[in-house]
C-alpha cells in the first residue's frame, strides 16, 4: 500500500515552533476537511490519488475559497536565467504544456523585451497553452520593467491567451534605489504607479507588481508604494525575497504586516517569491503562505538565478503533507503524479542536472540503503516514508516485475518507462527501442540507470540539425590522435571529416567542427558513469557559447548576456557519448539562430510591405 503518513497522522505542533501566535487573528483560518479518491478500478501500483476539492474560478484580485493557493510557475522566465539553461522554443512549449497539465495556476512564459526569441516563445505558449481545450487553462504572464515598452512588447505576446497577466517590477530598497536606479522614493512611486496604470490601460485587467528586493526594503516605503499601486490597478501583489535574505520569521511577519497595514490590501491577491541563497527559500515560501499569501512563486526543480528559487516540487508536497494539519488548511490544485515528469523534462531541456539528495525528485529522495531503514520499509513503508513515490508519479523500481534483456519488446519497454515516470509513445518510443537493443546485445543487465541515460539522449534533444552516425579513433601515447566523423544533416547528406587532436575526444570535435563550421568555446565539459562495471553507459554534458555569441536582456539588471547552450549524449563508447553531447548542443544553439533569423526575416517583409 503506498505510504500516506502525512494524510492519515495527526501531529499537534509544539506552541513553541508555530508562529500563529504571532499573526493577526484576521490571518488565523479554521481547519478545512481535506478529502482523497483511489480510483478503484486501478491497479494496485498505479492508483491514482487525487484531491476531490474542485478548482475555485479564477478571478484576477480575488480567490474565492480563502484556503486555496495559486501556484505561479516561473521556470520558463526566472529558471532559465540559469547559467546554461537556455531552452529553444520548442522545449519551452513542452515544458509548458507539461506544467499545464501539472495544473499550474499562472505560468510566467519569459521576459518578451529581453531578445525576440524570447518574445516568440511567450506569444507562441500564450497562443498553444493559454487556449487549449481542456479544463483548466492557465493563466499565461509576461514579465516587464516599469517602462512602456517592456510593457507593450509583454501585452503583445499574452494578449491572445484566454487569462493574460503582466508582470511589472521595479526596486524599492535603499540600496537599489540609490546605486542602481539613482532615483528617489517619490520617483520609484509615481514611476510603478504610472506603469500599473498603463498595463491597464492597454487592456490587460490582470496585472501583478513587485517591489524588487522587498526583503530589505523600509516597512513604511512598502506601504507606500504597494497601496498606490492597487489604486493604479495592480490585482496582485508580489513580495520577493530577491537576494534570499530574510529568516522564515521575517519573512512571514513581513507579509502579515503588509496584510496589516497597506491601504486596499484586502482587494488584491498576495504573493510570494522567495530566492535561496541562504537555503531557506521553501521554508520562507511557506511561512509568507501561513501568513496570508495566496499566491506562490516557484520553479521546478527549484532552478533560478544563483541558489535558484523555491522549488514548486517542495513547496506543494509540504502543503500537501502538512497543509492541513500546520497550515489551516492551505491546499493547491496541483496534480502532484506529474511532478516526475515534469522534472524529468526540466532536468534534460535545461542541462541542470538535480543533485541525487534533492527533496522530493532527487535520485536518492525514495531510496532505503541502512539496513535499519530498509528494516523497517520491509515492515510497513510509514516507518521512514513521509509521502510516497506514488504521489508523485514515479513507482517503485521493480514493482512491475519487468526486467529487459535483449528480448524485451516495445511494449515492455512502454511499460517499463511509465514506470520510471516518463509517458513515451510514437517516434519517440521507437527512436529509444532502437538505441536499447543496441545497448541489449552488448550489456547483459539494463538497469534503470542505463534506460534513463538512453532517454535524456534520445528523447529530450533539440530539433536535429545534425545527426551523429558514425565515429572512429585512434589514440595512445605513441603519436597524435586522430578521429574521423560522419554526420547526417537534415536533408540526409552525409559529411565525413578528419583531425588530430591532443587526445580522442578533442580529435572527434574538431573534426565535428570542420563539418558544422560554427566556431564555439566550450565552457564545461563532464561525464559520468551511469552504473557501476566496465560496461556501464558513459553520460556526457557540455556547455559552449558561440564566439557571435547570441545575447539577451537580463530581466534584473538590464544587463546584455550572453547565451551559452547545453548538450548532453550518452553511449557504451566515451568519445561517442562525447560526440552526441557537443553535436546537441551545437543543434540547439543553430536551431536557436534560425529562428532569430527567420524572425528578423519575417519582420523585414512587414516592414517593407508597411512601406
Amino acid at each position: 500500500m503506498a505510504s500516506s503518513i502525512c494524510k492519515r497522522i495527526p501531529i499537534n505542533p509544539s506552541p513553541t515552533t508555530t508562529t500563529t501566535s504571532r499573526l493577526p487573528s484576521s490571518t488565523r483560518i479554521s481547519l478545512r476537511p481535506f478529502h482523497l479518491v483511489r480510483q478503484s478500478n486501478a491497479p494496485r501500483s498505479t492508483a491514482a490519488i487525487r484531491c476531490s476539492i474542485r478548482r475555485p474560478e479564477y478571478i484576477p484580485n480575488h480567490i474565492p475559497d480563502p484556503k486555496y493557493v495559486r501556484i505561479f510557475d516561473t521556470t520558463l522566465r526566472d529558471g532559465e536565467q540559469s547559467p546554461g539553461a537556455t531552452m529553444t522554443t520548442k522545449e519551452k512549449l513542452d515544458i509548458a504544456r507539461q506544467l499545464a497539465r501539472l495544473g499550474v495556476d499562472i505560468i510566467e512564459a519569459g521576459f518578451p523585451a529581453s531578445s525576440d526569441a524570447d518574445f516568440e516563445g511567450v506569444k507562441l505558449i500564450a497562443r498553444e497553452v493559454g487556449n487549449a481545450d481542456s479544463d483548466h487553462v492557465p493563466v499565461i504572464c509576461g514579465l516587464a520593467r516599469c517602462n512602456k515598452r517592456d510593457i507593450d512588447r509583454a501585452w503583445e505576446a499574452v494578449k491572445e491567451a484566454k487569462k493574460p497577466r503582466i508582470h511589472t517590477f521595479i526596486a524599492t530598497s535603499e540600496i537599489h534605489m540609490e546605486f542602481k536606479l539613482k532615483m528617489s522614493r517619490q520617483q520609484v512611486v509615481e514611476k510603478a504607479t504610472s506603469m500599473v496604470a498603463y498595463a491597464r490601460s492597454l487592456g490587460c485587467n490582470d496585472v501583478e507588481f513587485s517591489p524588487e528586493d522587498a526583503g530589505r526594503s523600509d516597512r513604511e516605503f512598502l506601504y507606500q508604494i504597494l497601496g498606490e499601486v492597487i489604486k493604479a490597478g495592480a490585482t496582485t501583489l508580489n513580495i520577493p525575497d530577491t537576494v534570499g535574505y530574510t529568516l522564515p520569521t521575517e519573512f512571514g511577519q513581513l507579509i502579515a504586516d503588509l496584510k496589516a497595514n497597506t491601504p486596499g490590501i484586502e482587494n488584491v491577491i498576495i504573493s510570494t517569491h522567495c530566492q535561496n541563497d541562504l537555503g531557506l527559500s521553501t521554508a520562507n515560501t511557506l511561512s509568507g503562505a501561513h501568513a496570508g499569501a495566496r499566491q506562490l512563486e516557484v520553479t521546478i526543480n527549484g532552478i533560478g538565478e544563483r541558489a535558484g528559487n523555491a522549488s514548486l516540487e517542495e513547496v506543494v508536497m509540504a502543503l500537501k503533507c502538512r497543509g492541513e494539519q500546520v497550515l489551516d488548511g492551505l491546499y493547491t490544485g496541483i496534480n502532484t503524479q506529474h511532478i516526475v515528469m515534469a522534472s524529468k523534462m526540466v532536468e534534460e531541456y535545461s542541462g541542470l542536472r538535480i543533485q541525487p539528495h534533492k527533496a522530493i525528485v532527487g535520485a536518492n529522495a525514495f531510496a532505503h540503503e541502512s539496513g535499519i531503514h530498509q528494516d523497517g520499509m520491509l515492515k510497513n513503508k510509514n516507518t521512514y516514508e513521509i509521502i510516497s513515490p506514488e504521489d508523485i508519479g514515479l513507482l517503485r523500481s521493480n514493482e512491475s516485475g519487468i526486467v529487459l534483456g535483449k528480448l524485451s519488446g516495445r511494449h515492455a519497454l512502454k511499460a517499463k518507462m511509465l514506470e520510471l515516470g516518463y509517458d513515451i509513445d510514437g517516434k519517440g518510443l521507437d527512436d529509444l527501442f532502437a538505441r536499447f537493443k543496441g545497448v541489449a546485445g552488448n550489456k547483459k543487465i539494463i538497469t534503470d540507470d542505463d534506460l534513463i541515460a538512453l532517454v535524456s539522449d534520445e528523447v529530450f534533444q533539440p530539433v536535429v540539425i545534425w545527426k551523429v552516425e558514425d565515429v572512429q579513433v585512434t589514440c595512445g601515447s605513441l603519436g597524435l590522435s586522430t578521429a574521423t566523423v560522419k554526420l547526417i544533416d537534415a536533408d540526409g547528406a552525409e559529411y565525413i571529416s578528419c583531425s588530430v587532436g591532443t587526445g580522442p575526444v578533442d580529435a572527434a570535435y574538431k573534426a565535428v567542427d570542420l563539418v558544422v563550421k560554427v566556431p564555439v568555446r566550450l565552457l564545461e565539459y563532464s561525464m559520468n558513469a551511469v552504473t557501476e562495471g566496465i560496461d556501464a553507459i558513459a553520460t556526457t554534458r557540455v556547455l559552449i557559447r558561440a564566439e557571435d555569441s547570441v545575447t539577451a536582456t537580463h530581466a534584473m539588471t538590464g544587463e546584455t548576456v550572453n547565451r551559452a547552450f547545453s548538450g548532453t549524449g550518452a553511449a557504451m563508447d566515451i568519445v561517442i557519448s562525447s560526440v552526441r553531447a557537443y553535436v546537441g548542443a551545437l543543434n540547439k544553439l543553430i536551431g536557436f539562430n534560425i529562428r532569430l533569423e527567420t524572425e528578423d526575416s519575417g519582420e523585414t517583409k512587414v516592414l517593407n510591405a508597411c512601406k
